[in-house]
This record gives C-alpha cells, structure tokens and sequence, in this order.
C-alpha cells in the first residue's frame, strides 16, 4: 500500500529547522509572469514575504495563479510599480539593460539578485535538491519526480516550468528536505550569464539528454557542454548523476570532470536496463540487480516518456523510494499540461496541445502520437518560434521532423527572420491565424488525431481550431 498523500505544507519541525533566520522582506519580481519568475513569486509569498511583480503581458493562467496566492501584480515596467520601501528586486533574465525598471534599479542603489540565485540561497539551502536537466523533456521528468516522491508520502518541494496534472501547481515548499527543480541552462540574468542550474546544488542529478538549443547565447553544443559541466562540478561525491547510456555528448562532458557515482540506463550494457512490454509504450519494465524488476503500466506512450519516466525512477530510488513504489505511481501520472493534452475532441477528431517546439521533440512526439493512435491519422500543425528557431538553425532538419504525421500545417510567426516555404512546400504554410484554421478543418476527418505544437501561446490555436471543427460540424449536421 502507498503511503497517504500529504498536504504539501511545510511541516513546522522542518520549516523551524530550515528557515530559523528567516526575517520577511518587501521584494518586487520584474518579469514575474513567466513560468519559472511566477512559480517563483509563490514560493517567496508562500515563505511570507510581501511580493509584488511588473511585466508585460499580464494574462491568465499565470496572472490567475498569481492573484490568487495575494501578488500584486503591474503591467509594463515604469520605474512607479516598484515600492519605495521594497528590500529586494529580483530581476528575470529576460531583462536587460535599457529596461526602465533595471535602470532605475541600478541609479537608485537598490539591493537585487537574480530569481536562480535568490532560489538558491533562499529555498534550496539545507534541501536534498533533485534537479532535471537537459534539452528535451526537463518539465515532464521533473512531474514524474514529484509525483513519485508525493505517492510515497514524501512531501516534496518542486518547481516545475509547467503544472503536473497531479499538483494543479507549478511550484511549492513543500513539507519534508526533498526538493524537485526543472534545471535549466538558459542564462540567468543580464548581470549573470552563467546557466541558472549552477545555482541550484543538487544532490541527485537527471541529465535526460543534450543537444544543440538556445542559439541566443550558446555559440555550439561545445558551450553548452561546458555548462553542463559546471552544473556537475557542484554535485557533491555522494551525490549521483543519471543519464542515458547512448548520449555522447553527455559522455564527453563527464570526461571534463566527474567526481560523483554515475547511473547509467539503457536497454542493454547499463546498470539499469529495461524494455518495451507493448508496442505503444503504455506498459514497460525496468530492471536493475539490486532491485530486480518493476512494470510500469501507465496512461502515457512513447519512448521519450518511457526514457523520461526511467530517470525518475532511478531519481527516486537515491531518496529511498523502491522501483516497485515507483511504478505504482507512474500508474496514476497524469502528465503535464500541454504535453500532448487532449483539449477536446468533436465528430471523432481529437485535438491536442503540446509544447514541442525543437525538432527532436517534434519528432518524439509525433511517434509517440502514432504509436498511441495507430489507426488514426495524425495532422500536425507547429509554430516554429523559439530563439533557436528566429536564427533559422534547426530549419534544414523542420521538414523531416514531422516524418511520423500524415500531413504537417506550418504557421509562420512574426520573429521568424527565414521564410518556412524554403524548406517546406508552400501551400502547407501559413502565415494567418485564420487560413491555418480554415486548411486543418477543411482537411480533416473522423477518426484523426491533430496535435498542436508550439512554445508560445499561438494565439490559442489548439482550442480555436476544436471550436472550429465543432462549427463546421453543425453546419454539415
């Protein structure tokens, strides 16, 4: 039997334990909608500090979320939002220089830090940090974690840049030492480009998988490797760091420094090996000498998910959690909001939003998508918009990524600096909301699954195209 789920709260022994220096402070977040900033503003309220915040583009869900938890929140970035008698900034790195209210910051001689390091020496300080790091897969693995950690009555911390099913919040204290983050290895702020998870400290390591991203501030994989490297260097010697054993450019980093025990997983020649026991994924096992075997028999398909649901359960198994609890609980997963989430279905065609917005994500999420749907025709419809994208770096590997669709949709965002149709046929791009829409509903058909790719909002493509297709339904009807 599991152990009863807790309320999360941090229990009064470990909280007098932890923060017994603790002494509330008026801070003001400049860029508090974004996830991590935003997930971070409730930690600091949950903590007890007056928290404020400016950004641009104050919208639900993250503003919700916010008003909720008692932040007041302002638009834009007038030097007027912040208190006069604030004890803190802390300033998100998608500020920079020439931003009114970081110039005010720095004339006026205010204290500020940025949200990595505040994290850091605020929260994870005394916590048995879990940190998820790589190109691919960092929120869903860091779900997974959690989750596991919760069914096993652990109580963890997290913060998770997007909202686990499970939780229904992309962050909380907490109520025991454990800690779960999504580490990652964007820079951390204009005064600090180091990557944000050398702040972190962990003590268990995922590194999922590495690949060329964030073309913005990494010059190549070579750079990005070395930040990995730096993120190593903090793990203490009875730490552990777990990874995939057929991920070179993980292997070279390892070899710039390694002082903790490593893990390694695959299907053969690892110390933890598993395999498929189903074709789509839904039910695999995982086996180690110590531990013998576990099953997983779960909601999820596709062997990015089984890869990312492996490294949780070795995760868990450092902090004491055995395989066999672990399974149980990825039973009860319920993914990660917008990670392939069904967003509604009409005339038998369902319509899903998922956040892929890197080659190799879209790939991995459309095989999952056919593995889990066979019978079905799988329509993709992707907003190429990430930095990496703008520069056009990943642009000659676009059309090849959606291999594993039936038909592919493209929308060319306003920031793409390349045009979509020198590398994909014209006539499946796009460049209007509405003549996208218009195509994916002329197109499809009972029985097809449409999966919605893109980092950004794509001006709620996902649930304007369902309301569509229920449209075009009544009209035939």
């Amino acid at each position: 039997m599991p152990a009863r789920r807790q309320s999360g709260k941090l229990s009064p022994i470990f909280k007098r334990q932890v923060f017994m220096a603790f002494v509330a402070k008026r801070i003001h977040i400049l860029g508090i909608c974004g996830t991590f900033m935003g997930s971070l503003a409730q930690l600091a309220k949950a903590l007890g500090h007056q928290v404020s915040g400016s950004d641009t583009g104050v919208y639900p869900p993250m503003s919700d979320q916010l008003i909720k938890a008692g932040i007041h929140l302002s638009e834009g970035f007038d030097p007027k939002n912040i208190p006069q008698d604030v004890d803190l900034v802390i300033i998100g790195n998608a500020l920079s220089r020439g931003n009114p209210s970081v110039e005010y910051v720095l004339e006026q001689g205010l204290p500020y830090t940025s949200g990595p390091q505040w994290l850091g020496e605020e929260v994870l300080q005394k916590r048995w940090v879990l940190a998820v790091a790589g190109t691919h897969g960092k929120t869903t693995t860091s779900s997974m974690l959690a989750w596991i950690l919760e069914y096993a009555g652990m109580q963890p911390g997290f913060l998770i840049g997007g909202v686990p099913e499970n939780f229904e919040v992309s962050a909380r204290l907490g109520g025991s030492p454990f800690f779960v983050i999504e580490a990652d290895e964007y820079d951390t702020a204009f005064f600090d480009k180091r990557s944000k998870f050398v702040h972190y400290r962990p003590r268990t390591a995922i590194l999922n998988n590495l690949e060329f991203d964030h073309a913005d501030i990494f010059p190549d994989l070579a750079a990005i490797e070395r930040q990995f490297n730096h993120l190593i260097r903090t793990i203490p010697s009875n730490g552990q760091i777990i990874f995939p054993n057929d991920e070179e450019a993980i292997e070279r980093t390892l070899t710039q420094g390694c002082w903790s025990s490593v893990q390694r997983f695959g299907q053969d020649n690892a110390d933890w090996t598993w395999r498929l026991e189903s074709n789509d994924a839904s039910s695999f096992s995982l086996h180690s000498e110590e531990t013998g075997t576990a099953t997983v028999n779960w909601q999820l398909s596709g062997l990015h998910n089984v890869k990312n649901a492996i490294a949780a359960m070795i995760a868990a198994r450092h902090v004491g959690v055995t395989p066999e609890v672990a399974a149980e609980a990825l039973g009860q997963f319920a993914s990660v909001k917008r990670r392939m989430e069904l967003v509604g279905e009409t005339t038998n065609i369902q319509v899903y939003d998922d956040f892929a917005h890197h080659p190799t994500a879209i790939i991995t999420t459309l095989e999952g998508a056919k593995a889990k749907f066979p019978n079905s025709r799988i329509l993709a419809v992707v907003e190429p918009r990430s930095n990496t994208m703008k520069m056009g770096i990943h642009k000659d590997s676009l059309a090849n990524s959606v291999a594993a669709a039936d038909k592919a949709f493209w929308f060319q965002p306003d920031n793409l600096n390349w045009q979509l149709s020198d590398n994909i046929p014209a006539d499946h791009c796009f460049n209007d909301h509405q003549q996208l829409i218009d195509a994916v509903v002329r197109e499809a058909k009972p029985g097809d699954c449409i999966v919605v790719m893109s980092n950004g909002s794509f001006a709620n493509m996902p649930r304007n195209l369902l309301a569509a297709l229920q449209q075009a339904q009544q009209v035939t009807a």
